[in-house]
């Protein structure tokens, strides 16, 4: 169950890059975003109605979802769409691959989880793989103060992201399933990301073809709607440090969709990052030995 909600997000989210790319146009990306998650929270309610599946919450479980709503579904990708401007995508994705550290770290400040050193060391071996695949757009990008500011978000939003599955870690413990609270977070993130759009001055505005309104549907239902809950049930079942390894993988596979639709071209620093990415993989989710068969051996 846990291998294939994992395989799930990674191979939804590493090609919803495509789906991004074709929102492109008159329709401004934070409208975008609202767009998204209101139409996503929406069809996870009426999922839950019909199924009869939808939990009820009480005041507390409410403001976990309205804190989760802000970090996950709001401020996240408000900081990361920013950051896009003047930043490389290639490093935008190092910098959001660092939410397995943040995890770790963040679970161990919480909830007192002890830090596994392979978890860490995956993590930096991952870190090491996304470099070296990236290493040619990172290499011409100029110092600037723009870049500065735009890691600066990124981090900000990577620490957003992870904010949020803490929070999904603590809704999980109380008892609430992932649907219920990831339906209430999203339509909290759209109303207060929509605020934003209404106090900015940008135009809710519309483009009724099938490239834009197919992506749309692509980022809601397996973007959202499936990945989220894929991603945030893994968080439950496996600890937020290991499920975030799935940000590592987001963007091989995205960069595997490249080289059969856009021709990219795989050097042998990629390759390698490509072996580093992989071993970090296996490193992450390695169980350790036994405490028992540690005790035996010392004797």
């Amino acid at each position: 169950m846990n291998l294939s909600l994992y395989l799930l997000t990674v191979l939804i989210w590493g090609t919803t890059w495509i789906a991004l790319k074709w929102q492109l146009g008159t329709v401004a990306i934070p409208v975008s975003i609202v767009y998204r998650f209101a139409l996503a929270g929406l069809i996870l309610f009426a999922f839950l109605l019909l199924t009869r599946r939808l939990q009820p919450m009480n005041r507390r479980g409410h403001l976990v979802c309205l804190a989760q709503g802000f970090c996950l579904f709001c401020v996240n990708f408000l900081c990361f769409l920013t950051a896009s401007q003047w930043v490389a995508s290639g490093l935008i994705a190092v910098v959001f691959s660092t939410a397995t550290l943040w995890n770790a770290i963040n679970a161990r400040l919480f909830f007192g989880q002890k830090i596994a050193a392979n978890v860490l060391g995956g993590g930096a071996l991952g870190l090491l793989g996304l470099g070296l695949l990236f290493w040619p757009e990172l290499s011409h990008h100029a110092a600037s103060r723009e870049t500065l500011y735009g890691l600066g978000l990124g981090l900000l939003g990577t620490l957003c992201f992870s904010a949020g599955n803490m929070l999904s870690s603590v809704q999980q413990k109380a008892g609430l399933r992932p649907m219920t609270t990831n339906a209430w977070g999203m339509l909290y993130g759209a109303s207060m990301l929509a605020l934003y759009c209404v106090l900015s001055g940008i135009p809710f505005t519309m483009e009724w073809n099938t490239r834009y309104v197919g992506a749309l549907l692509y980022l809601v239902i397996p973007g959202s709607v499936i990945a989220f809950t894929a991603y945030l049930t893994l968080v439950g079942r496996m600890g937020p440090e290991r499920a975030a390894y799935c940000t590592v993988l987001f963007p091989l596979v995205a960069l595997n969709v490249s080289a059969v639709a856009e021709g990219y071209q795989w050097t042998a620093p990629a390759l390698l990052g490509l072996v580093a990415v992989m071993a970090g993989n296996v490193l992450v989710f390695r169980k350790p030995k036994a405490r028992t068969e540690v005790v035996a051996l010392a004797r």
